[in-house]
């Protein structure tokens, strides 16, 4: 029995950074809050709350002065950062730097805009934190929209300006954008940018190409977790004896049959490498008992 862990698999930069930066000031044995959160995987997150670090929503945020809060990697709006400087509140700062940037360019954008004739538009998963920052650097008029099917609720007499959630499929935005373009009228300006993190967009490639390489996949990742969901859909697509777990308590031993030769265990950029090791140990754990090789 072959047990393999994807090496592509895991957090990616930015969530690793956060995590490195909340373990960094839990050392210090300060109170550490994060503003929700710090990685969409509840089995990190205890592990993480196991060693002080307290999460807060926004509305405990709001009532909080004087103490030191965590931004994770998705991001936050400007109306965060004024509450915490009007309430003494010190900001430890882990929003990702592709998110930042995008921010950034999205505000630089909209402080140039003319809203009777021009919009900024959002494909984005509606209430996503990361979301939410964006939408954030327009002051609340961003349009966003989740699917191809909403391409409606475009104004199609204004200019469009679009962004994409750094964490959505590259081809779906693709799929958007041919159809903006065929929908629009000539005398419409249309200006599209490419914002999908390359790391996250490689990933569906590589995790697909992995799921074929093995009999039965164990996906780890939490289930709010929206790359989660993406990744998982795509070892499905090619491997149709995938399943998602979040952990070890999850895995359907019935699954490992004689017939299965290779598994392969994989996870999102929000799973942590620790979390699918033990997943494989415990498998392994499980095919020595069956097989007599230990007491």
């Amino acid at each position: 029995m072959k047990v393999e862990i994807d090496k592509e698999s895991g957090f990616c930069f930015g969530v690793l950074s956060a995590i490195g930066k909340a373990e960094e000031e839990l050392k210090q044995d300060e109170a550490l809050y994060c503003l929700g959160d710090i990685v969409h995987n509840g089995i990190e997150c205890q592990r993480l709350s196991d060693m002080g670090l307290r999460t807060i929503n926004h509305e405990q945020f709001n009532s909080l002065s004087s103490a030191k809060v965590l931004l994770r990697a998705h991001g936050e709006p400007p109306s965060t950062y004024l509450t915490a400087k009007k309430n003494n509140i010190k900001l430890v700062d882990a929003t990702c730097p592709v998110v930042l940037k995008l921010q950034q360019r999205i505000h630089n954008q909209y402080v140039n805009l003319d809203l009777s004739k021009q919009q900024i538009v959002i494909f984005g998963q509606k209430g996503h934190a990361e979301v939410l920052g964006l939408v954030g650097q327009t002051d609340g008029n961003a349009l966003v929209i989740e699917n191809l099917e909403e391409i409606d609720r475009i104004d199609f007499s204004k200019d469009i300006y679009l962004y994409s959630q750094t964490t959505k499929s590259a081809s779906s935005y693709k799929k958007l954008i041919e159809s903006i373009n065929e929908r629009k009228s000539d005398n419409i300006s249309f200006v599209y940018f490419n914002t999908v993190c390359g790391q996250v967009s490689r990933r569906r490639e590589q995790i697909r190409e992995f799921a074929g390489m093995h009999d039965l996949i164990f996906f780890v990742s939490g289930r709010k977790s929206s790359n989660g969901k993406v990744l998982y859909n795509e070892c499905l697509s090619v491997n149709p004896q995938s399943y998602h777990i979040e952990g070890k308590e999850d895995i359907d031993t019935s699954l490992i049959i004689d017939s299965v030769k290779s598994i392969g265990i994989c996870g999102a950029t929000s799973t942590p490498k620790w979390l699918m090791e033990e997943c494989r140990n415990y498998i392994i754990d499980y095919f020595d008992c069956k097989n007599g090789k230990k007491n």
